[in-house]
């Protein structure tokens, strides 16, 4: 490599240049010094006709296309052709190209990760390793991995991405799909009236509504007969088959069983998925005096066994047995024998954990918010919250909500969290199904954005029926029911007051008709109402009437 200067028309972008396709840049930053002092910087090109350094020659530029097009702009405005300064790479090695290239570029706000995966794909092709690249770009070797992984996406799907119109978390579960599932999101993702799932939606839509992650098994991977599907980063993976996985994990699970009541465990207590071993109410146990083996399975596969434990009453049971001397069949020096601490120990130990972890729960807002979601959905020892179970007194008041929009927009919201969460669908509420511990753990791995809508959906849920709050929130939310609902049967065969009903008339027909049908029955009013509202029977069709009592805040008729 040797320094020259070049005339600016025996200069082009290269075509092992990063950015060689894209549309000039701006390069307004760079005018004012450009003009002033001219090109100071060198730039990197190498010969495209032959060897040699004559300047008749014609040069690709490597590194410095913005310096090259602020210096045309300026030659364009002076009416010259200058000399830039350029350091000449010796002719023929591709890869050296593209790598001082991205260097350059690298440094650059706007370099995405397309290009970069656009680059390092050129450089395999050149027969650099991933390591090399990596070292060459101090990178680590799994973000290379993770750009080179982009090739395993659709072309339509790369260019969204590159155009910011795929967050990062949707590309990473795009991975993961096979082709016939990227065009079936695509299908979605182009349909203004569907919805394309993205994040943790779209793991579950890929994987059925459940994706277990491969850590989670028990069993040997290596035995596994289905198919494990890595992700962007090709670290773990996720079980293709979530019945196959659970056919393999229970397997697991009882020959683990097994194994420990072979070693003399008096028992071992296999929980039910997504069941929670509560340590708070059992105390460890020595395996001799009858503690128990749990083992617990959460939602998502994940399997926790915890040695030696009995329910509190159970040990203390134990230790009243083994204070009550030989006659109850102990030895003294059973008798001897001491927990590792008393319980005003143990009171001191708890208190001073507690305190702790409270200290650090007031400055993590991440975790604090997750905890409070967590304990609205599974419960505590000291608060709990329970669904608004919506009791509907009749047939036709629960058809009529079964129908009204509003309730389907909720079921559906309800599905999605499910998803979110990893809930089951054997419960009609979110809140109480499921423990604590393991809706903190899911709701760990969620977005901020995804645990808002969590939260917003549990307070939802448990917003209890008939209370000034909801009017309250009704108006500060500028609800308006009049797009949410519409005047059906069960609403009219619960007016009974004919005070009431001859306002409602006033207000969809006018007054001079309420006036007019004042002696008629309660039914015939009620009749006027209805072809009013839907243009029959020659009434004019009347558009979005609300009865007052609907309104927010509500308001009577008499």
């Amino acid at each position: 490599m040797h320094l020259t200067h070049i005339p600016l028309d025996h200069l082009a972008v290269a075509t092992t240049n990063m950015r060689h396709q894209r549309r000039a840049p701006d390069v307004s930053d760079l005018l004012p010094s450009v003009r002033a002092r001219g090109i100071l910087v060198p730039l990197l090109v190498r010969p495209t006709t032959g060897e040699g350094t004559d300047t008749n020659e014609a040069y690709g530029i490597v590194a410095g296309r913005r310096r090259y097009f602020a210096a045309s702009i300026v030659a364009a405005e002076t009416g010259t052709t200058p000399d830039l300064p350029c350091a000449v790479m010796e002719p023929g090695d591709d890869a050296d190209a593209l790598e001082a290239s991205l260097i350059e570029n690298l440094a650059r706000r706007d370099v995405d990760e397309m290009t970069q995966y656009e680059t390092f794909v050129k450089l395999v092709k050149q027969g650099r390793e991933v390591a090399e690249i990596a070292a060459t770009f101090g990178l680590t070797e799994t973000a290379v991995k993770q750009r080179l992984a982009l090739g395993n996406l659709l072309p339509k799907i790369r260019e969204a991405y590159r155009r910011d119109e795929i967050e990062a978390d949707t590309v990473r579960h795009l991975t993961l799909a096979s082709k016939a599932q990227q065009k079936e999101w695509l299908t979605l993702l182009e349909d203004p009236e569907a919805f394309a799932p993205r994040g943790q939606q779209l793991k579950a839509w890929l994987f059925g509504g459940q994706s277990i992650a491969a850590s989670a098994a028990l069993f040997p991977l290596d035995t596994y007969p289905g198919q494990i599907v890595a992700d962007l980063f090709g670290e773990g993976g996720y079980f293709a088959d979530s019945e196959l996985f659970w056919q393999h994990q229970k397997a697991a699970v009882a020959a683990r069983r097994d194994a420990y009541l072979a070693k003399g465990w008096a028992e071992v207590v296999v929980l039910e998925p997504g069941q929670s071993f509560h340590l708070w109410d059992h105390e460890k146990t020595a395996k001799r005096k009858g503690g128990r083996v749990y083992i617990q399975i959460s939602a998502r596969g994940e399997v926790a066994i915890h040695e030696g434990y009995l329910s509190r009453q159970e040990a203390q049971k134990v230790r009243r047995k083994t204070m009550d001397g030989p006659e109850q069949g102990v030895s003294a020096e059973a008798r001897a024998v001491r927990p590792e601490r008393t319980a005003r120990l143990q009171t001191y130990l708890d208190l001073h954990r507690h305190a702790a972890v409270r200290k650090y729960l007031l400055d993590d807002t991440y975790v604090a918010l997750r905890l409070m979601v967590a304990h609205a959905i599974g419960g505590s020892p000291l608060w709990q919250v329970a669904p608004e179970p919506q009791r509907a007194g009749g047939n036709n008041i629960a058809q009529s909500l079964a129908a009204s929009p509003a309730e389907a927009g909720y079921r559906a919201r309800r599905t999605e969290i499910r998803s979110l969460l990893g809930l089951s669908e054997e419960t009609e509420a979110i809140t109480g199904d499921g423990d604590t511990e393991t809706v903190f753990v899911a709701l760990l791995t969620l977005t901020d954005a995804e645990v808002l809508r969590v939260m917003a959906f549990v307070m939802a849920e448990t917003l209890a029926v008939g209370t000034p709050l909801i009017d309250t929130m009704g108006a500060h939310l500028a609800v308006d029911l009049r797009t949410l609902w519409q005047p059906d049967d069960a609403f009219f065969d619960m007016l009974r007051d004919k005070r009431v009903v001859t306002a409602m008339l006033a207000e969809v027909a006018g007054d001079t008709v309420a006036q007019g049908n004042q002696a008629a029955t309660l039914a015939v009013q009620k009749q006027v109402i209805r072809d009013c509202l839907a243009g029959s029977n020659g009434r004019d069709k009347v558009e979005g009437w609300l009865p007052r009592w609907l309104e927010f805040p509500g308001r009577g008729y008499l």
